[in-house]
């Protein structure tokens, strides 16, 4: 027969569990992420609506409704971004094409420093989608799947394998020769090509994303983790941040639940603080911890940085940053538009040089 507790066990015992379900209640940081995801989701769509219009009204010599092109596309050329930065870090002069892809760039790079690898966790759209497929896997199957460790550490490779190639490429170009590209037919109309890429998809464009979908089903995110160029440039300012994930050993319970929630599948219940440029940030590992304390985001003062403070940081930069290139007038890339008249509806005669 099983020892009864004593009032002053059972009295712990009751303040432990309260503090659990308090904690549980609490805890709010995975809401406001998914909202935040949501926002800019909705922000990239629209985004991408207007500029739908705006090709189109170019490609039917103006027979359509005119759409002004947002300069937010150019969130979604990021090696044109990391070209324009180049030449920019060489002469200090704002390139003419592209800018606002610069500038993008230039925001995801400061809020990977200062908050970590939040940038794929909190806004970037492909890995809200790819959250989006693993959930459903996890729901659909019960589970997701891991790779065996000799897998995974060579595949983890591939993205900066990829990020390598295309700094090599960009490091052998001269501020001339970057803008020389750019500014000639084909990087004028890149976003254009790039839509297009997906509007006229072929058959094996079409049979590997097909097959980056069903991998993101079984496998978390398994595109950021093995093939993103984009994060793991962004991984690099990551290792210098100054806010980092800290378990408190005295209050940790060794559940292990903050592994298991790890989209990263990072060790968390085995580390002390988690410096690893695989961390984005999300605070699921928190959001899952049951031991009040035991888990937090801190600065390297040991700080907590409460969810809010994460949120508002991380709209704060990418706001601030898109405005001040509103205010200065280098947000938009002012291309004539009988450029755009004659370029857009030959589109598919540039290649690239």
């Amino acid at each position: 027969m099983a020892a009864q507790a004593t009032p002053s066990e059972a009295t712990a015992i009751k303040r432990v569990k309260k503090k659990i379900l308090k904690r549980r209640r609490g805890d709010y940081s995975q809401r406001l992420r998914r909202a935040v995801q949501f926002a800019f989701l909705v922000l990239n769509l629209w985004i991408g609506v207007e500029f739908y219009l705006f090709v189109r009204f170019y490609e039917t010599g103006g027979q359509t409704v005119w759409a002004q092109r947002p300069p937010g596309v150019e969130g979604w050329l990021p090696i044109a971004g990391l070209m324009n930065l180049k030449a920019y870090l060489l002469t200090g002069e704002v390139p003419a094409v592209h800018p606002a892809g610069m500038f993008l760039l230039m925001a995801f790079l400061g809020i990977a420093f200062l908050f970590r690898k939040a940038f794929c966790s909190w806004l970037c759209p492909i890995g809200t989608i790819s959250e989006m497929l693993w959930r459903f896997g996890r729901r659909t199957f019960g589970r997701n799947f891991r790779l065996p460790r000799w897998a995974d550490i060579p595949l983890r490779g591939l993205k900066y394998i990829l990020l390598g190639l295309f700094l090599y490429a960009i490091g052998g170009m001269s501020v001339a020769a970057i803008r020389a590209f750019l500014e000639g037919p084909y990087g004028v109309i890149a976003d254009v090509k790039m839509m297009n890429f997906f509007r006229y998809l072929s058959v094996t464009a079409a049979v590997v994303i097909g097959v980056l979908v069903l991998l993101s089903i079984f496998l978390q995110n398994f595109w950021c983790r093995y093939l993103c160029p984009y994060g793991a440039l962004l991984g690099f300012p990551a290792l210098l941040s100054p806010l980092r994930i800290r378990r408190e050993e005295s209050l940790c319970i060794d559940c292990a639940k903050c592994a298991k929630a790890c989209p990263s599948l990072l060790p968390v219940d085995k580390l002390v603080t988690v410096k690893s440029a695989e961390c984005t940030a999300c605070m699921e590992c928190v959001a899952v911890c049951p031991a009040e304390g035991a888990l937090e985001m801190v600065t390297v003062k040991k700080r907590r940085v409460p969810v809010w403070a994460m949120a508002a940081g991380i709209a704060a930069v990418f706001l601030g940053v898109v405005a001040y290139a509103q205010w200065a007038g280098y947000w938009h890339t002012n291309v004539p538009s009988d450029t755009y008249f004659e370029l857009i509806p030959r589109a598919h005669e540039f290649s690239h040089p």
